[in-house]
C-alpha cells in the first residue's frame, strides 16, 4: 500500500473523484466530510498527507490547517490546501497557515497526484529523526518502534504516546495533558481511554521486558522514565 493520504472535502462528488483517482495512483485513502470528522480519522490513524478544502461547512479550512500546525500529533504533515480561490493573496493565506502547497480547482487528477509526490518527496527528510533511550529507538522515518534492536508490535496510539513520551522522558503529565498533546485538542474522549492505551502500551513493551518506563505517578499522571 502507498502513502496514506486523509482527504478533507465536503463536496461528495469531488470528494469521491479525488478518492477513487488517488486509491488508483495506489495512494491509501481516508475520506472526511468536515473538520470533525477530519480530527477523528488523526486520532485513529496518522496519514502522510492532508489533503484540506478551503470551505468546509463546519470551520474553515485555514482555520483547520492552522488546528493542525499547532498540535504535537499534526504538526509535521504535509498539507496541501484545495480551493476554488485562485488569487494570490488568498494563497498567501494558505501557505501562512501553514500549507505545503495549493491547487485550485478544478484541477485533473494527474496535476494533484503529482503535487502530492512532489510534496512526500519534499517531506520525506523531515520525519527521519531517530530516538533512543531506556533501551527502546524510535524511528520516526519507518515509523516502528524496536527494544533492543527487536521491533515492538503495537497499535498505532500507543505508538503515539511512546512517541510522545520519548521526545519528553522524565516529566509527569496528567491524563487531560496527554490527551491534548497524544489525541489532540479538538478530541473528546474521556480521560480513562489514556489508561486504558497507557495498559496497552504497557502490555506490549512487557514482552521486550520494557514496560517499566512507564511509570504511575500517583495523583499526578504517567512519565516515560529510563531510570531504575
Amino acid at each position: 500500500m502507498g502513502a496514506t493520504i486523509l482527504l478533507v472535502e465536503d463536496e461528495e462528488a469531488i470528494r469521491e473523484m479525488t478518492a477513487f483517482s488517488l486509491a488508483q495512483a495506489g495512494f491509501d485513502i481516508e475520506e472526511a466530510a468536515d473538520a470533525q470528522q477530519a480530527v477523528t480519522c488523526l486520532a485513529e490513524r496518522r496519514p502522510d498527507l492532508i489533503l484540506l478544502d478551503w470551505m468546509l461547512p463546519d470551520i474553515s479550512g485555514i482555520e483547520l490547517a492552522r488546528r493542525f500546525k499547532r498540535e504535537d500529533l499534526t504538526r509535521d504533515i504535509p498539507l496541501i490546501m484545495l480551493t476554488a480561490r485562485g488569487e494570490e493573496d488568498e494563497k498567501l493565506r494558505g501557505f501562512d497557515a501553514g500549507a505545503d502547497d495549493y491547487i485550485t480547482k478544478p484541477f485533473s487528477p494527474k496535476e494533484l497526484i503529482a503535487r502530492i509526490k512532489a510534496v512526500l518527496r519534499r517531506s520525506s527528510g523531515l520525519n527521519g529523526e531517530v530516538v533512543s533511550l531506556g533501551g527502546l529507538e524510535l524511528d520516526e522515518g519507518a515509523h516502528r518502534i524496536f527494544a533492543n534492536g527487536r521491533p515492538v508490535d503495537m497499535g498505532p496510539t500507543e505508538y503515539r504516546l511512546l512517541s510522545f513520551f520519548m521526545r519528553h522522558p522524565e516529566r509527569v503529565y496528567s491524563r487531560g495533558q496527554l490527551l491534548d498533546r497524544v489525541w489532540g485538542s479538538n478530541v473528546y474522549v474521556e480521560e480513562r481511554t489514556v489508561d486504558v492505551h497507557i495498559r496497552r502500551l504497557r502490555k506490549a513493551l512487557e514482552a521486550h521486558g520494557l514496560a517499566r518506563v512507564i511509570q504511575t505517578v500517583r495523583g499526578a499522571g504517567y512519565r516515560f522514565s529510563a531510570q531504575e
